[in-house]
């Protein structure tokens, strides 16, 4: 059984899948800086100096204080329930941001793989326009000289 969980381990798709992982976990990390750090500190200027990270809605006052909270981490630390829909507006374009990159990379190793089309191994018969073969000097349709 360990030989044979070994030869399934060791296989060249399963070492691709793990290293799949490990470069789309990290790329993911990247993609959330991005986002976090780059693209919405600008968008909150533009919003009037909204920092949507911190945006929360109060769904019930948490059991040690009373709102209102003046930040969403205040939130949670007095038990109150909430819904941080600003969190989920980054993960959102984190989303939207990694799949198209993934998208682009899938797009561009489809490009890499396609196979360069065969060359032609007919040609058009001048008079009746049926297929012949290159090395043909008569058609076999119409029996016209080539």
């Amino acid at each position: 059984m360990l030989k044979e969980f070994k030869e399934f381990a060791l296989k060249g798709n399963m070492v691709d899948m793990a290293v799949g992982i490990i470069i789309g976990g990290a790329f993911g990390t990247i993609i959330k800086s991005l986002v976090d750090d780059i693209l919405m500190p600008p968008l909150g200027l533009l919003t009037g100096g909204i920092d949507f990270a911190d945006k929360f809605m109060v769904l019930r006052a948490g059991a040690t204080a009373a709102g209102p909270y003046p930040t969403l981490a205040a939130a949670r630390e007095a038990g109150a329930t909430v819904m941080s829909y600003g969190t989920f507006v980054s993960n959102f374009i984190s989303f939207l941001i990694l799949a198209f990159a993934v998208f682009l990379m899938v797009k561009g190793m489809n490009r890499l793989r396609a196979e360069a089309p065969a060359p032609p191994s007919t040609r058009e018969c001048p008079r009746c326009l049926g297929a012949v073969p290159l090395k043909a000097t008569k058609c076999g349709h119409c029996t016209a000289d080539i």
